[in-house]
């Protein structure tokens, strides 16, 4: 039987780390994508511990960051790896206004940017492991229903930077509102020129991780 290769963004806590325990049982071979590698050596570690035959890596990735994207796709490239799925799941809630070192707005650059930069980078190599070995591939964008909740206009690509009209629930609407339009139209192009993969977004529910430490909801649940 042959094996899928998994690749898995932003596996170091939360969803994201269960995730990639779980594909790495199901004998993937996991890539853990981290901003902290620290946190991304441990979370490997900790997998490894209860599944000593797992194929886990770790490399370093910030998403606020195009410079450290490409950086990563690059490191990833020259690994000469297949790439069955790609699971866009980091990201950054609620926080407080400030910019990426690129200049935009950091929930915008983090949720969307990153992720839109790294999915078209690896696309390629997507579309030839689905063509060499006859393997379905899959993107995931981690969405959520706050794509419901952003700004009336929706999407502020004029005022993206602004500090006077920034809200941060709003602009974290807009962000996964987003994710949704990106997995949409990689999707829509896909399927025009025949490559089999399909892309979805999923929301995922509301789960106490670390994406809530800018909040003060749901702290009180268990």
């Amino acid at each position: 039987m042959r094996t899928r290769l998994g690749y898995f963004e932003g596996g170091a806590s939360g969803i994201g780390f269960e995730t990639a325990r779980v594909l790495a049982l199901r004998n993937a071979h996991v890539i853990i994508a981290g901003r902290n590698m620290k946190a991304a050596n441990e979370a490997k570690q900790l997998i490894l511990k209860d599944n000593k035959t797992a194929r886990l890596d770790a490399l370093k990735l910030d998403l606020a960051s195009l410079k450290s994207v490409k950086a990563f796709a690059n490191n990833f490239i020259a690994l000469k790896l297949p790439l069955n799925i790609l699971i866009n799941n980091a990201g950054i809630m609620f926080c407080p206004y400030q910019l990426s070192e690129d200049g935009i707005e950091m929930q915008f650059a983090t949720n969307h940017l990153g992720h839109f930069y790294l999915t078209n980078l690896l696309l390629d190599i997507m579309k030839e492991t689905a063509r060499s070995t006859g393997i379905e591939g899959r993107i995931i964008n981690l969405t959520s229903v706050a794509h419901l909740h952003t700004y009336d206009e929706g999407i502020q690509f004029d005022k993206m930077n602004e500090e006077t009209s920034y809200l941060d629930k709003k602009a974290y609407g807009q962000s996964k509102l987003a994710n949704i339009l990106h997995a949409n139209e990689v999707s829509r192009r896909l399927q025009a020129e025949g490559a089999n993969i399909t892309v979805n977004s999923v929301h995922p529910g509301l789960i106490t991780t670390n994406l809530y430490r800018h909040s003060s909801l749901f702290i009180s649940m268990h």
